[in-house]
């Protein structure tokens, strides 16, 4: 038996081609398949399509029809987040770009545990994690960021996302200012926060009630007793709403509370020129989470923790003497072990530089207005029709709504009956005591037509 063609050296372009084409096509099929933004039948037919695609998961000779037999399953039964219709979650259609670059990581494999293994991957994502950590502190430290003796240089990690990268912060917390430091959050906050300081020992967090959706700085300082790192949030996960954030840090300052900012969801406005201003106190916080696999476009994963002094990063720093060995490092080999908790990781900084470099500010900008204006058009068109109910104006790219008379039961349904049909993907939401229907807009080609297409639907599935 042959030695299968590998993806990179020199017959690799050659091997690449072929499957490519293979890939490119059983994706079409699949979407063909599947008709619409999601699988027709519910859990329980998609299951059973999938195992009659596989048969056997390990046979004992290979077939050679793998390639585009599994593509096309995966493809006929998946969520479509390029579908007008799928708007459930913070789940973007990728740019062609970004999904292309992620390709060239999957062939060259980089690891970016050692420079040995990704020489100039890790610079790529110094000048990058740099860049970004330099917009979302833009103008804050300038001076002293360009002073290589200041202990207040911004800086960022590469995360998985924003459970990671909350994680991370809450890590960078409890290392700088101690085990006995408590996470103060909203009960708007992402669950991984709560999550995480159960992970990290840390004392049981204090969650103040949000029942207007945001985090109110009055009833936070009366939650705020001993070491605090408070947890704000830019871009809820229920409703896109982003909290006070320049009282809040005022009030930390006040109270000598360390800040964390939960922007995975709304960081992305930092492109924008017309929506940045949402973002003002941003750049007040020690360290920041964001998600370029939502506001960015990018394939997941691509998230990233800020930090507003590059210090904070030290307490990763760890020593393996295969990976980063201290003759080596005097040697001046770059030390990789200390900017993450992984150790094996994918560059996934090259898909990110590559957007960043295509599209720069003002292509970002104009994905991000084109999404919120989408969301504008959406409530309106909502509160103007006398069968919704608008929870309220969007803040970000999420509309909350419901049917006028619908009780949570029947919201609950119509959402399954959609899903069931794989007619249109919503989301649900609990906002001022009832449950919502949720749209998140983050298709920059969603049309008119298509929002009204998804309210039809909504109409006609509604019980009478």
């Amino acid at each position: 038996m042959s030695t299968p063609p590998l993806a990179s050296g020199p017959e690799g372009r050659d091997a690449l081609r072929p499957l490519l084409d293979t890939v490119l096509d059983a994706l079409g099929e699949g979407v063909r398949l599947r008709g619409g933004p999601l699988p027709a039948g519910g859990p329980e037919a998609v299951s059973a399509r999938m195992r009659d695609a596989v048969g056997d998961v390990l046979p004992d000779e290979g077939e050679q029809d793998a390639l585009q037999l599994l593509v096309r399953a995966v493809a006929e039964g998946s969520a479509d987040p390029a579908d007008p219709l799928c708007t459930a979650h913070l789940h973007c259609p990728p740019l062609a770009v970004a999904a292309a670059a992620d390709l060239a990581v999957s062939v060259l494999n980089p690891s970016m545990d050692s420079w040995d293994q990704a020489p100039a991957a890790s610079e790529l994502e110094a000048l990058v994690t740099r860049a970004l950590a330099d917009e979302v502190y833009a103008g804050t430290l300038r001076g002293a960021r360009n002073c290589a003796t200041s202990p207040h240089r911004p800086d960022a990690s590469i995360t998985t996302g924003g459970t990671e990268s909350n994680q991370l912060a809450l890590l960078l917390a409890r290392e700088t200012h101690g085990p006995g430091v408590r996470l103060v959050c909203g009960d708007n906050a992402h669950h991984s926060l709560p999550r995480a300081a159960w992970l990290l020992g840390m004392p049981e967090p204090i969650i103040v009630p949000t029942p207007t959706g945001t985090l109110d700085p009055a009833t936070l300082d009366k939650a705020l007793h001993g070491p605090s790192v408070v947890a704000a949030t830019a871009g809820t996960t229920d409703a896109g709403r982003i909290d006070p954030l320049p009282e809040i840090a005022a009030l930390c300052a006040q109270r000598g509370a360390r800040l964390h900012i939960d922007a995975a969801y709304g960081g992305g406005l930092l492109f924008s020129a017309r929506h940045r201003a949402k973002l003002t106190g941003l750049s007040a916080a020690d360290t920041v989470t964001l998600d370029l696999h939502k506001l960015g476009w990018q394939p997941v994963a691509a998230g990233l923790l800020a930090v507003r002094d590059e210090n904070d990063l030290a307490a990763l720093n760890h020593h393996a003497d295969y990976l980063n060995a201290d003759d080596d490092t005097e040697a001046g080999l770059p030390d990789l072990l200390g900017r993450s908790l992984r150790t094996t990781r994918r560059p996934d900084v090259l898909k990110i530089a590559v957007t960043l470099k295509t599209l720069g500010r003002a292509g970002l900008a104009a994905l991000v207005d084109q999404v919120c204006e989408q969301a504008r058009q959406f409530a309106k068109a909502v509160d103007d029709h006398p069968g919704f109910e608008l929870h309220a104006p969007p803040t970000i790219s999420t509309v909350l709504f419901r049917p006028v008379g619908a009780t949570d039961d029947d919201v609950a349904a119509v959402r399954r009956n959609l899903l069931a049909d794989g007619r249109a993907v919503l989301g649900r939401a609990r906002a001022a005591n009832r449950l919502w229907l949720k749209a998140t807009l983050l298709n920059p080609t969603t049309q008119p037509a298509h929002l009204m297409a998804l309210l039809h639907l909504v109409e006609g599935t509604t019980p009478r």
